[in-house]
């Protein structure tokens, strides 16, 4: 049995696992503010709020219900457009858009507003600002000029109100009053264990774009929830990360945001908002793309991974590197799980930094893609982590590269030379992202810009070219 609280309604079905979260609120609860449009996470316009309880308090993240399997909602509170208005006038949100001339068509409508709503529950809490929150909100008739415009009024709106607690959006007429009671009423809900599938699904951001006509109809083993696989700890230099962990709790984990100066200029370059809140890392490695953006980005920290047997109850580490076999195929064997992610916090004398090419600046998938880190002493590069991806069929990690730059003085000619050994280890494809010789040209810009950005007074694209 499903449980949870959608807008002020508490639901309990034995509908399917499997069954996406958009389908359940339009036919089975006939909620149709909330609509249909790509069915790929793309859009925005099925965007709905998940609050999840957490010490006493609900934290509201905005997700996209058509990639998201209804099992994921036991035990929290979705929000749907219906479930934001107030009684006999619009709220602060509808308000806006309203008074800003933000809809035309209205399809999109829904979407934004939910999104904008989702922004001010948060702006307590995280640094998110109200363009952030409508990355993944795509209108086809306005321009955005008149929706930015509105999310400016609602910014100022939410700067105005000393906002600690719900309470204060109530009063301030962003939320109906019923909001103030939801705490107590997960509390109350009795939540059981939910039935098992054949297919494992973390948050569904890549299987439901592929296969939601066939998971809808299953119930199936969903894992996002798992202790096992949540959670983000520092001790003993390392980093230690749940397989679980989105990169939405990446940004807004302080430990993590100090090993890197501009994590959220890094991590905006992946997806929209609503696939932040939901994608998993475990998820995105398992994925297996030769262009998966955060494999990019975890190979270059050289990462280790504990993988779990859930049958006998058996751990194993690997190093990251190893993990990907060949073109969708990676080092995990049956009833195993990656459990945990782990790597070593980086120094006063190491660098990090990580680049991104795609049609799209944001909410695309990359052309090529790239991160670096690197232990310094002296001008000479005491250690080297590089990986690249859309150049092979699997996320690359640049092993020869790595191996000749390190002990080496940080000079353009060893740039110039490490990046000649890249081209030898690389072997991209032509295909609709670019031939095989514009990718070949983006990893070589890349692999020059780590350095460029990190030694801006030693290096330019004239000395390297």
């Amino acid at each position: 049995m499903i449980q949870f609280i959608l807008n002020n309604e508490i639901i309990e079905t034995e509908v399917k696992t499997g069954l996406t979260l958009l389908d359940f609120i339009r036919d089975y609860q006939q909620l149709k503010g909330t609509k249909i449009g790509c069915r790929e996470g793309d859009c925005g316009a099925c965007t709905v709020l998940v609050g999840t309880l957490k010490d006493d308090k609900i934290l509201y993240h905005n997700i996209t219900s058509c990639i998201s399997p209804l099992g994921n909602a036991n035990g929290k509170h979705i929000v749907t457009i219906e479930g934001i208005n107030l009684e006999n006038e619009l709220n602060t949100v509808q308000k806006a858009m309203k008074d800003n001339f933000a809809t035309q068509c209205g399809f999109c409508t829904p979407g934004f507003v939910v999104s904008f709503t989702g922004y001010a529950m948060n702006s307590c809490y995280s640094n998110t600002t109200e363009k952030d929150a409508i990355s993944g909100n795509i209108c086809r008739c306005t321009g955005y000029k008149s929706i930015e415009k509105a999310g400016t009024q609602i910014k100022e709106k939410v700067d105005q109100i000393a906002y600690n607690s719900i309470n204060d959006l109530i009063e301030n007429k962003f939320l109906p009053k019923y909001f103030k009671d939801i705490p107590q009423r997960l509390k109350n809900l009795k939540i059981s264990s939910l039935p098992k599938g054949e297919i494992i699904v973390a948050n569904g951001t890549d299987l439901y774009v592929r296969y939601e006509d066939k998971l809808s109809s299953k119930n199936i083993t969903l894992i996002a929830e798992k202790p096992l696989l949540k959670g983000i700890s520092l001790k003993n230099n390392t980093f230690q990360i749940g397989a679980s962990t989105t990169v939405t709790e990446l940004l807004e984990n302080q430990e993590f945001n100090k090993q890197f100066n501009d994590l959220k200029s890094f991590l905006k370059l992946i997806s929209s908002q609503q696939i932040r809140n939901m994608g998993t890392l475990g998820g995105n490695f398992v994925n297996a793309s030769p262009i998966g953006d955060m494999s990019i980005f975890f190979l270059a920290l050289d990462t280790k991974l504990t993988l779990f047997n859930e049958e006998n109850k058996q751990k194993r580490e690997i190093s990251f590197q190893n993990f990907h076999l060949d073109y969708k195929k990676f080092d995990l064997k049956k009833d195993e799980l990656i459990a945990t992610i782990s790597f070593k916090e980086i120094q006063e004398n190491e660098l990090f930094n990580f680049e991104k090419v795609s049609k799209r600046t944001h909410l695309d998938i990359a052309s090529v893609n790239s991160a670096g880190r690197i232990k310094t002493n002296n001008n000479i590069i005491e250690e080297a982590h590089f990986s690249v991806g859309g150049v092979a069929a699997i996320p690359k990690y640049l092993l020869q590269t790595n191996l000749f730059l390190s002990g080496k003085e940080i000079t353009p000619n060893t740039i110039k030379k490490a990046e000649q050994i890249m081209q030898k280890e690389i072997a991209p494809i032509s295909d609709v992202r670019g031939s095989n010789i514009y990718k070949r040209l983006l990893a070589r810009q890349l692999f020059f810009a780590h350095f460029i950005k990190w030694f801006p007074n030693q290096f330019s694209l004239t000395n390297l070219l």
